[in-house]
């Protein structure tokens, strides 16, 4: 499984939300550069940044972050947050992110999501974000009637392989995964690969994701649990290795 430490940026700077409430916020680092730079230090090999501006204000507010995050550091970054335009998603991926993910847009403008996989198949990532049993959008402040289960069914039978699922009721809880849910989601994806986001907390967490054993989890996004310093990320790495090599 592959560690994804997560670079949330509001305002110009690095923080982490609760329960995605942008009212509830913790600034962590004044320039996100310095947050991604630890990470990597750390021995990060792939970074997850959001554009928490973009995605409130429906379009990129953060690309000279991303550009300057992807263009200092020697690791993938995937980066979502206001992408919903295919000139959105060009300058993202201009600005160097290796992925452009794609929520809001995936569920509003089917068009846009089409003609985005058909341009750059392998490299857009739908987000999949759930809160109160039911997919979110504009940045978590609106809901929609999908199901996690149904948005990531109909996503994968229209070609969409990579996929991020947030549980927005955990996140910044540190409480851990519903590994029981995820694994109903994990169900869903068909052929393509999921990475899982939400209240990571500890160690075990992990231990517990990796555990699973599932061919469509590839990764998990962790955030407020390496700010807080519950764990390192060498620790992180080497907890998914020590739970694989258990199995």
């Amino acid at each position: 499984m592959i560690l994804y430490p997560a670079i949330d940026i509001l305002g110009g700077r690095a923080v982490r939300l609760t329960k995605g409430d942008f009212e509830e916020r913790k600034v962590y680092e004044q320039d996100p550069l310095a947050a991604a730079a630890e990470w990597v230090r750390q021995g990060a090999k792939h970074l997850h940044v959001v554009d928490l501006d973009g995605a409130k204000e429906g379009r990129p507010r953060n690309l000279e972050n991303l550009s300057r995050i992807a263009g200092e550091l020697s690791v993938p970054v995937q980066y979502g947050g206001g992408l919903r335009s295919l000139d959105a998603v060009h300058d993202a991926l201009q600005a160097g992110a290796q992925h452009a993910i794609l929520g809001t847009a995936a569920f509003k403008d089917p068009d846009l999501l089409d003609e985005a996989l058909e341009r750059w198949p392998e490299r857009i990532i739908v987000s999949v974000d759930v809160r109160g049993g039911l997919v979110a959008t504009a940045g978590w402040t609106q809901s929609t009637t999908s199901t996690a289960e149904e948005a990531i069914s109909a996503l994968a039978q229209r070609g969409a392989q990579h996929l991020v699922y947030t549980d927005v009721d955990r996140d910044g809880m540190l409480e851990g995964p519903d590994v029981d849910r995820l694994t109903a989601v994990l169900e869903n994806v068909g052929e393509g690969r999921l990475v899982y986001s939400g209240g990571i907390g500890a160690l075990r967490d992990l231990e517990a994701l990796a555990s699973l054993e599932h061919p469509a989890l590839l990764g998990v996004i962790v955030g407020k649990a390496l700010y807080e310093k519950r764990f390192t990320v060498a620790e992180a790495l080497a907890a998914l290795d020590a739970a694989r090599g258990r199995l």
